[in-house]
């Protein structure tokens, strides 16, 4: 059991926010909130006095391997494409020390940011990997604690089919499926308080071909899970679909039968009014990934319209090396900003904000009951303390002082699933500089391998 005493502020991104009150957990439950609650025998108990406690933070797309290449100089000012081009030649040397470490990485950074909840979009598959991919990022996930839902990413359409990637890294269209369904009957947990759920994603329109959409599509319609891919990030991908397919990216996927609830897809930039109003009719979702899309130069996502529109939202950090963090509550904030850059000071709210990146994300990922400081609902929290210097002055509205003041983003105490993950700013369950030391080696060993220095 846990109890938060003397919340200074719970958040409630759907309605009124609550003050002074505990909040009890019992098992992986919410099971009271109220004030006074006499602490249970046996009960850790945290004075959250001082502290703002968030439903978990959701991270809807992530490329976890990409925090081994953050930073790389030839590719600080590149565009997309450029940027793919030069860095498939680094992940192709990607190997399972790398796989894990750089899971670990992301998936620490991301709890220590308040996130609870995270996707990984891993499509790379390099010729001659031995171990068990997945298996090896959910065994970090297990380490760190942290709610994982990745989706089993692949690419068929390499350099010489006209794709980007080099033939290492890319494998044949029934050894993509073969692989897909036996991850999806090893791993995936459909219960509502999964720990683990898997979705499938075939990258991107540019790296596979329709008949992997479309099977994509029919064996996660079969197994009850969801999809998942790369959308409308940039102009030039409009262009290469038009030029290959003869059609827009969104009329490729809803050919392929890539739309609904069951389906997100990352980015979104450049569709237009009416397949907005598509997305909403058909209640396919939106990962927003601000930081990557300002990076790259790749423009900026209508999230304010598709909110209005009922298009569901999420937000995501991206890959580390287009981020370049895995920073959720910094996102979140980022995603404030940008709004306002495209539709004004009030193009956004704070509560609007952090609906998408709590329970809007949770729906996108196939949770029910997370995403709420709620009674009876999954005890995913983040508690960050806001009696600090740099919140001093922004106090009048506690919550939103996460997002428009502070630069500290690292939550106090995380908790998932109603145990501790993170507790006074540091991980539970691994060690922190294990973790940079070993993943550190690991981008020093790609990177050297692909004559970057």
């Amino acid at each position: 059991m846990i109890l938060l005493k003397d919340c200074l502020r719970v958040a409630r991104p759907y309605g009124a926010d609550l003050s002074g009150v505990d909040v009890l957990v019992e098992g992986n439950r919410i099971t009271r909130i109220a004030a006074g609650i006499a602490p249970p025998r046996g009960a850790q108990v945290v004075d959250a006095s001082r502290h703002v406690v968030l439903p978990g933070l959701v991270n809807t797309h992530h490329h976890f391997y990409q925090t081994l290449t953050r930073n790389v100089p030839a590719v600080q000012d590149a565009k997309l494409f450029d940027w793919l081009v030069y860095l498939y030649e680094v992940w192709k040397g990607i190997d399972e020390e790398a796989v894990y470490w750089s899971s670990m990485l992301a998936m620490a950074e991301l709890a220590k940011t308040g996130c609870t909840l995270s996707t990984d979009h891993h499509y790379l598959y390099p010729k001659g990997f031995k171990d068990d991919l997945p298996g090896l990022q959910f065994k970090a996930a297990s380490r760190i604690g942290l709610r994982f839902a990745p989706t089993r990413g692949s690419m068929s359409r390499s350099r010489k089919d006209g794709g980007l990637p080099p033939d290492s890294v890319v494998q044949d269209e029934e050894e993509i499926l073969a692989a897909c369904e036996a991850t999806v009957d090893r791993y995936h947990d459909a219960a509502p308080d999964s720990m683990r759920k898997v979705s499938l994603a075939p990258c991107s329109p540019f790296s596979v071909s329709e008949k992997s959409m479309r099977d994509a599509a029919d064996l996660a319609r079969r197994k009850g899970v969801r999809l998942h891919t790369h959308l409308a990030e940039t102009a030039d991908e409009d262009d290469f679909c038009v030029s290959m397919y003869g059609r827009r990216p969104l009329r490729v996927m809803e050919d392929c039968g890539f739309m609904g609830k069951d389906v997100w897809f990352a980015h979104g930039i450049h569709f237009n009014d009416e397949e907005l109003d598509l997305l909403a009719r058909t209640k396919t979702g939106v990962a927003h990934c601000p930081s990557s899309n300002m990076r790259l130069g790749s423009g900026v996502c209508r999230v304010r319209e598709m909110i209005d529109r009922g298009v569901p939202v999420g937000l995501a950090v991206d890959g580390s090396a287009s981020n370049d963090s895995s920073d959720m509550l910094g996102e979140a904030r980022q995603a404030l900003l940008l709004q306002r850059v495209r539709y004004g000071a009030a193009g956004i709210t704070a509560k609007e904000v952090l609906s998408l990146a709590t329970e809007g994300g949770a729906g996108i990922l196939g949770f029910e009951m997370i995403g709420r400081v709620e009674e009876g609902w999954v005890a995913d929290l983040s508690v960050f303390d806001v009696g600090k210097m740099e919140y001093a002055g922004a106090l009048s509205d506690p919550v939103a002082a996460l997002l428009f003041s502070g630069y500290d983003h690292g939550a106090a105490h995380v908790i998932v699933n109603g145990r501790f993950v993170v507790r006074d700013k540091r991980l539970v369950g691994a060690d922190e500089e294990e973790i940079r030391r070993e993943a550190d080696k690991a981008s020093r060993r790609i990177l050297k391998m692909a004559g970057v220095e």
